[in-house]
């Protein structure tokens, strides 16, 4: 396991990952929470989507202290012994205020980051959202200020004598891929299916 400040790393890490973690102390009721969310990354922005009803947006007129987070699983790592079993990792944190989104266009290219950052492309074929569904929905931005990400790669690391015990050691991968599409009931005739990149 290292740190790396590389922010090249950092994007990548963040542009690969679907789903980050907010954690933050409520202002409102003074609790931690931490809260899975949808995330899309703009330069050295990132932006946070979530409902006007969640704890975390319900504080709309202030900035709000935040640590993000972003975990990519690689492979399992087995050792020979359970105290080296481990896994490779990719993961980000940054740490910063985040601020409300009130600009409808600036919203509007928020959501248009967070489409495309499921799909590419998608947000050039679906229908766009209205001023009011704008305004229905909530968005943070987070800037990547106070960021670290840590790797861990290779095989396990036993101690010399436990690479004598007859247990299996080394690495499985852990790959994430696409299913086959399977359509809704309205789809209507003659319409191609999404091509998925990632």
């Amino acid at each position: 396991m290292r740190g790396v400040y590389d922010k090249a790393q950092v994007h990548a890490i963040l542009d690969e990952g679907f789903v980050c973690h907010i954690g933050f102390v409520n202002l409102i009721d003074g609790q931690p929470y931490v809260i899975p969310t949808a995330y899309a990354r703009s330069g050295e922005q990132i932006y946070i989507h979530g409902s006007p009803a969640s704890r975390v947006m319900g504080v709309a007129s202030r900035e709000l202290d935040m640590c993000l987070t972003v975990t990519l699983i690689d492979a399992l790592v087995l050792a020979r012994s359970s105290f080296h079993t481990s896994m490779n990792y990719r993961s980000v944190v940054v740490l910063g205020k985040a601020r409300h989104v009130t600009d409808l266009d600036e919203k509007r290219e928020a959501l248009r980051l967070f489409t495309n950052h499921v799909v590419a492309g998608r947000w050039e074929q679906t229908k766009q959202p209205t001023d009011q569904e704008l305004k229905a929905t909530s968005v943070l931005s987070l800037p990547i200020e106070e960021v670290s990400a840590k790797i861990r790669t290779g095989p396990p690391l036993d101690d010399e004598e436990d690479y004598a015990l007859p247990v299996w050691g080394g690495v499985v991968p852990v790959i994430q891929s696409f299913g086959e599409p399977i359509p809704d009931d309205r789809v209507l005739p003659g319409i191609a299916t999404p091509r998925l990149t990632r």
